[in-house]
């Protein structure tokens, strides 16, 4: 979170670096140099928000998207550089998870200036009630610590489930087509080509998790992220290292023992980390249930996508591989890979 000695001092700083390159943001868009005056400025917040506004905007002339959390940084973490709080004052157009992910937005808002066009990604997307999570865990989140983190409104994980990013990237082209009308039927056409490419995806995803019986379905994860995933695709989510949908949370004594004894009893086959987490913990459970741990470049990507050339570098190549490794751990061997996903 923001605290008042970083907002004064970003105020400070703000006027002495608006006119220098945002070295510490990642833009993409119309120019490669950075934003000119007669640009339509766009900052997305999350790694993933971004990509989905990147194919929206394609190739487009005359816009630039700037995105704030960079790869495998977590967005529970986060805290706004003052070249990030630059970017956002300069922006005509910010877009966000929403579901209450961002918790430092109000704060970057007020320290940057922006007064644009906010979208909000979750709009039309039925978003899971955190009630019955939190009474799930509610012995483990008692002794759990660092676990005061919350979401009010629910699960921020909106794009586990590729068709709510397919929802997610028809809102961002309604709210960049209404800031920028000219530029809508670009916007639109981009759009239409990538949620194609997204919908191959679920389909793809869909027809090789239905192949494996449902009993075999089991996922253990770091955190509680893959809520909307495993409730759109059949698996039965056994449990996570963190009872908490903040992954900075540490587990206790007792919410391990409880998920080793979940582990033995349901024939889970492995744990997964998360690209963005440390590993100790998953590695310290997989050890005490004699079951494999995939991490490191088999971690899955959940908070976050991954750098360049990573295979969580997209949001479309974090599903494959995603998906591809919880196969292996049941396994299962993935169809091939349709062409214009790869």
């Amino acid at each position: 979170m923001i605290n008042n000695r970083f907002v004064l001092t970003a105020l400070t700083a703000l006027a002495a670096v608006a006119a220098l390159t945002l070295a510490g943001c990642t833009p993409t868009g119309g120019s490669a140099d950075g934003a000119a005056a007669g640009d339509l400025k766009v900052v997305a917040t999350t790694t993933q928000v971004a990509d989905l506004t990147r194919n929206v905007v394609g190739d487009t002339a005359g816009v630039v998207v700037t995105q704030l959390i960079q790869p495998n940084q977590s967005a529970h973490s986060y805290d706004p550089s003052v070249a990030d709080l630059t970017a956002l004052g300069e922006a005509d157009v910010l877009v966000i998870n929403g579901v209450g992910l961002e918790e430092w937005l109000d704060d970057a808002i007020s320290a940057s200036g922006f007064d644009g066009v906010t979208i909000d990604s979750d709009e039309g997307i039925e978003i899971q009630d955190i009630a019955a999570s939190e009474e799930d865990h509610a012995d483990d989140k008692a002794a759990t610590d660092g676990a005061e983190h919350s979401h009010q409104g629910g699960n921020p994980h909106i794009w586990t489930d590729v068709s709510n990013a397919e929802t997610m990237a028809v809102t961002i082209v309604t709210g960049l087509s209404d800031a920028q009308p000219d530029l809508a039927p670009d916007f639109e056409a981009n759009a239409t080509a990538y949620t194609g490419r997204l919908a191959e995806l679920d389909d793809w995803i869909r027809t090789n998790i239905d192949a494996v019986p449902a009993e075999q379905r089991l996922l253990v994860s770091n955190h509680d992220a893959f809520g909307y995933f495993t409730e759109a695709y059949g698996i039965t989510y056994v449990g996570s290292i963190v009872p908490s949908f903040d992954d900075n949370a540490e587990p206790s004594a007792a919410a391990i023992d409880e998920l080793v004894a979940a582990i033995t009893a349901t024939g889970v086959k492995a744990v997964f980390s998360e690209a963005s987490i440390s590993p100790k913990a998953a590695d310290t459970i997989a050890g005490e249930a004699g079951v494999i741990v995939y991490s490191g470049e088999d971690a899955l990507y959940s908070d976050s996508l991954g750098a360049r050339h990573s295979d969580g570098a997209t949001y479309i190549s974090s599903q494959l591989h995603n998906v591809g490794l919880i196969l292996e751990s049941w396994g299962a061997e993935p169809t091939a890979v349709p062409a214009d996903l790869r």
